[in-house]
């Protein structure tokens, strides 16, 4: 079997655990609100989806946040509530390091440009591995698992679908992946990982 040029990672709960309770309450602590209001200004008026999908830039998306939630959000309020969703997987990370030896790796995740552009400050551990190397459906507007976001993402990347294996937690996504050309496996833990990247000769050293 060939060895992939590029290993696509997604982000929450792939290479970092997400907690959606402990960002609600993070955000709602922070802002005076409830994670009740939270989660109705982030989710049910749908702020979060339009970040997402790229109709919101940053500043729109905390104002639209500020005006769902009836209380001031600063750039600070949401990194700090986004951090806190996040939590370590050294085993994982790991991994990606042992991949970056011998492939390039980056990060394609459903998130908007708050997320891209400020993930260094929520989550250290990830960089300087994925510096540059961040891609979001926000930047493409479209979101996994449309086969289209993976070939934009490969486009900037400057790899061609067969020379790329992606990874994520979500089955639909991982199909989504294929039906664009690329390999790809369903993230079901570390183990199961470390399996489909030594298949694919990712954990062998290079020559």
């Amino acid at each position: 079997m060939s060895r992939p040029a590029l290993v696509l990672f997604d982000l929450d709960d792939v290479l970092v655990g997400y907690d959606h309770a402990r960002r609600l309450a993070t955000l709602a602590e922070r802002t005076g609100t409830t994670p009740k209001v939270a989660h109705r200004a982030l989710f049910t008026a749908g702020v979060e989806k339009a970040a997402d999908q790229g109709v919101l830039d940053i500043p729109g998306t905390l104002a639209a946040l500020a005006r769902e939630l009836g209380a001031p959000v600063t750039l600070d309020d949401w990194i700090a509530a986004r951090a806190d969703a996040m939590s370590a997987r050294p085993e994982v990370l790991a991994l990606a390091r042992a991949t970056a030896e011998v492939a390039e790796v980056a990060i394609l995740t459903n998130n908007g440009l708050l997320l891209r552009d400020h993930l260094e400050q929520m989550h250290p551990p990830l960089f300087p591995l994925f510096r540059d190397r961040i891609y979001c459906s926000a930047q493409f507007g479209r979101s996994k698992p449309d086969p289209a976001i993976y070939r934009d993402c490969l486009a900037a990347l400057g790899v061609a679908p067969a020379d790329a294996l992606f990874i994520d937690d979500k089955v639909a996504n991982a199909n989504g992946a294929r039906a664009a050309g690329l390999k790809a496996h369903h993230y079901t833990g570390s183990s199961s990982l470390r399996s489909a990247l030594a298949t694919h000769r990712l954990l062998e050293p290079s020559a």
